[in-house]
């Protein structure tokens, strides 16, 4: 490219055969060796959104490069959305372009009036409902097009403008001539992961802005890890859009669309102020984004006392399980039982007796921990509470709005003993009447789904469930798996574990 080229492409200069002159640069795309200016078209006396392909002549692979994208962006052209600005024209060399510019080709396309999206996450991230209102026409503009059979080439920050009245739009077409589809849909989930983390997740992004946090195993970090108050369903289909597994990742901008609806229905009627908690730290329920109106003292009171109830009927359950073992210790004949007796034996223990079997009743877990196949854990800090013999506690999921399977299959909590026990049965304290669980036993914390076997299931009632297990090997680990949440209504579907008893069988 010769010095004159370099001369142009600045303010003020002139380019096009002499038609375009350049008034602000709006940032470059690396990937297709492109800079995008606004200028004036001096022949129409409007000003026009330009997309310069740069480049040699000389260098075929590069201009036939550049041609398919020109070819792509016409064709293009007879594609109408808001959520796209409309190509006027293309250029080539010898078209339009002096050979001796050194630009291979050129999109012009109507200018959009507003800001550029960089600009607008200058001053950090958006909250939910604000980047939900502003991605929902970008992406039903890919929508469309993706019907059509067009690639957009949606897939780069700088590409894309706020307009006036506030939504994202493609203001800069010209897709890249290997670009597909998915392309469109990852780029829709890495400008939504931008709105809400101020970070980039796809690679060559812009510079001067940050990358996006990646996980051990590569994958980019949910923006909810980043930002705990987002919700998990706006979250999981940024980082799920990313994903080109084809187990769990979204591969169209239908599915986007779809939480985005949910999501913008939810927000109608907020001002977008964050629920903001007084309790002490310790109480670090989630931070949530709400159109709920405050509960009433009514419904407060009634909680209280239903969790002093529930409090009540787990503290007489410990004393009385208390009372038998007392007894059996100092009475001097063994437990009466009907149940089959569980003896481990232990390799090499060269004909010493085994310890006796432990007795029936209530066992803690030693831990408890959050089963997520997603690695998206809901509130892995509270589970907890789940287990800690104080009903008022708890652990709760996410609030989706899909049910299970749509995001993911399910969530767990995994509970993991000292020793191999044997259970009869699990009862779970909880106020989430209709969750659907399964009661599984798997071989270690991070044992596949697939490789765990199911010995019990119930839907939870209002207050405590007793489900009783099928006959299974003493097992370390026993993993609630929660197949369906309770719908909580306005599209909102989240589970409550208060209190979860496992009790050893005889």
């Amino acid at each position: 490219m010769s010095s004159g080229v370099h001369a142009a492409l600045v303010p003020g200069g002139v380019i096009g055969n002499g038609r375009y002159r350049l008034l602000a640069k709006s940032g470059a795309d690396a990937r297709s060796n492109a800079e995008l200016w606004r200028a004036r078209d001096g022949q129409l006396n409007r000003d026009v959104a330009l997309t310069v392909l740069l480049g040699n002549l000389a260098d075929s692979e590069a201009s036939a490069r550049a041609r398919r994208t020109v070819e792509r962006a016409m064709h293009a052209s007879s594609f109408t959305h808001p959520g796209v600005s409309r190509v006027i024209d293309v250029l080539t060399p010898g078209t339009g372009i002096r050979p001796d510019e050194g630009i291979l080709g050129m999109v012009i396309a109507e200018w959009t009036q507003g800001t550029d999206l960089m600009d607008l996450i200058a001053e950090g991230p958006l909250p939910a409902g604000a980047a939900t209102r502003l991605l929902e026409p970008l992406g039903a503009a890919i929508e469309g097009a993706h019907h059509a059979g067009l690639v957009l080439g949606a897939d780069h920050p700088q590409r894309i403008r706020v307009t006036s009245d506030g939504r994202l739009r493609l203001a800069f077409p010209g897709p890249r001539p290997d670009a597909i589809a998915r392309d469109d849909v990852k780029g829709l989930g890495a400008i939504l992961y931008l709105l809400l983390t101020g970070r980039w997740a796809l690679p060559n992004g812009p510079s001067g802005v940050p990358v996006a946090p990646t996980g051990p195993d590569g994958s980019v970090v949910a923006p909810n890890a980043l930002h705990p108050y987002l919700p998990h369903d706006l979250s999981s289909v940024a980082v799920r859009s990313l994903e080109d597994t084809s187990v769990g990742g979204i591969r169209t901008s239908a599915a986007i669309l779809q939480v985005l609806d949910q999501i913008a229905a939810e927000e109608a009627q907020t001002s977008l102020i964050p629920a903001v908690s007084a309790r002490d730290d310790d109480d670090d329920d989630q931070v949530v984004w709400t159109t709920q109106k405050p509960r009433q003292d009514k419904q407060q009171k009634k909680k209280l006392w239903i969790s002093v109830a529930v409090l009540a009927v787990a503290t007489l359950t410990v004393i009385v399980w208390l009372s038998v073992q007392i007894v059996g210790f100092f009475s001097d004949e063994p437990s009466k039982g009907g149940g089959p007796t569980v003896v481990i034996n232990q390799p090499g223990s060269n004909g010493q007796t085994a310890p006796p079997p432990a007795p029936a009743g209530p066992v803690q877990p030693a831990a408890l921990g959050v089963y997520d196949v997603t690695n998206q854990p809901d509130n892995a800090n509270q589970a907890s509470r789940a287990a800690d013999n104080n009903a008022s506690t708890f652990w709760r999921t996410d609030n989706y709005f899909q049910q299970f399977p749509a995001l993911k299959p399910g969530i767990g909590l995994m509970g993991s003993f000292a020793e191999p026990v044997k259970l009869a049965s699990v009862t779970i304290t909880s106020p989430s009447k209709g969750t659907k669980v399964e009661i599984r036993v798997a071989s270690a914390l991070d044992s596949p789904l697939e490789e765990t076997k199911v010995i019990g299931v119930a839907d939870l009632s209002d207050g405590q469930t007793q489900i009783q297990l099928n006959d299974h090997e003493p097992t370390g680990h026993v993993l609630i798996w929660i197949t369906q949440l309770t719908s909580t209504g306005g599209g909102k579907n989240q589970s409550e574990i208060r209190e979860i008893l496992y009790t050893r069988a005889q």
